[in-house]
């Protein structure tokens, strides 16, 4: 279905603007649990603008390797779209629920299993339309692979939660899909894990994720058969079967590991990183990205991440409380260094200078 309701998103933002309104942009609303709540703290005067009417694919040449789309399209239509060309996209965006658009996936920025190998949504990010806090309509970067200051700037809207502005359309680099892969189960310590998965990173294995939970460690092959049948013997271990349930489950967090009723912790670490956890820890791309559900509070986990030159976020939580009107939570991503910070602040003001979008999801005070 294609629907363009481009003027209609505009006159909202233009409207909310003149009322001092702020919005919540809304998509398919699968990842409302992921970053800060949006709150108005001046005027407690908020409405939600919902990106869902605004879909379809506006452009797709399966020889070019590029699909544009508005930011309502249902992701799993366009996943489909690609798979009838035997084609996807390469970052493994999750879902977290059937309504999931892309505009959704961009702006949360969240990557699979298969990011080490491939890159992360950012990556693969050409260009980008989008409404600003002003009620501009702005295009950046387009359907090619270049390094210009446009394209950079629509990089920018990956993982901004929709507080630089409001997503209309985006286009992102595809890639062909694996002829085979496989999955081989390795049992190991943690410690011998990491110490594999670091070495398979020297190597020419035709790698696709590496992934380390209950002592044992998941090898995802991907590419040509020979190569895949190749390294399967290489590696050894026992072949998964129907290994796409679970990848898919650990992209999904449907895998029993993730049914705790604890805040759930992302840590992103450098890959050398050997975390010691007193938590059940679920290890995902090659070691860089460790899951951990713990009670403690954030400066701990914070620390425990920085300790190792990474950031933790506090991914899902059921700790939020309303009281009065007034949220009361602690900030779910990493503090910035102070020049960083600024930097954000001249983006916000930049793209948002009323701060009506979004305000605070990202951080309570942009």
């Amino acid at each position: 279905m294609s629907m363009n309701r481009t003027q209609e998103l505009q006159d909202r933002v233009r409207a909310a603007q003149n009322d001092k309104t702020m919005l919540k942009i809304v998509g398919g609303n699968s990842k409302h649990f992921y970053g800060n709540p949006t709150v108005d703290s001046e005027n407690n005067k908020t409405e939600v603008i919902e990106t869902r009417i605004h879909q379809g694919v506006i452009s797709y040449e399966p020889s070019e390797l590029v699909i544009t789309a508005r930011a309502g399209t249902p992701l799993k239509e366009i996943e489909a779209l690609l798979a009838e060309n035997n084609q996807m996209l390469p970052f493994e965006p999750p879902h977290f629920g059937e309504h999931a658009t892309l505009g959704g996936a961009i702006a949360s920025g969240l990557s699979g299993s298969r990011r080490p190998f491939t890159g992360s949504a950012r990556d693969f990010v050409l260009g980008t339309k989008i409404i600003s806090g002003k009620g501009d309509i702005m295009s950046f970067g387009g359907q090619v692979m270049k390094n210009v200051a446009g394209y950079d700037v629509s990089r920018l809207m990956v993982g901004a939660m929709g507080t630089l502005g409001l997503l209309l359309e985006v286009s992102i680099k595809v890639l062909p899909r694996p002829n085979t892969e496989v999955t081989q189960c390795i049992a190991m310590s943690q410690q011998d894990a990491l110490k594999t998965m670091r070495e398979f990173h020297q190597t020419s294995l035709p790698l696709s994720a590496l992934a380390y939970e209950n002592d044992k460690l998941y090898v995802r092959l991907s590419g040509a058969e020979t190569a895949v049948t190749a390294a399967q013997k290489k590696i050894s271990g026992e072949t998964i079967l129907h290994a796409e349930n679970f990848w898919q489950q650990v992209n999904e967090q449907t895998h029993p590991f993730f049914e705790n009723d604890k805040p759930l912790w992302r840590l992103s670490v450098p890959y050398i990183a050997d975390i010691a956890v007193n938590e059940e820890s679920f290890i995902d791309w090659s070691g860089a990205q460790y899951w951990i559900h713990s009670d403690k509070n954030s400066e701990e986990i914070q620390q425990l991440a920085s300790d190792q030159g990474g950031a933790a976020t506090l991914f899902k939580t059921h700790q939020v409380k309303v009281t009065d009107n007034n949220l009361e939570f602690s900030e779910r991503f990493a503090p910035l260094q102070a020049k960083i910070k600024q930097f954000h602040v001249n983006l916000k003001m930049r793209f948002d200078p009323y701060g009506i979008l979004n305000y605070g999801r990202l951080y309570s005070d942009l």
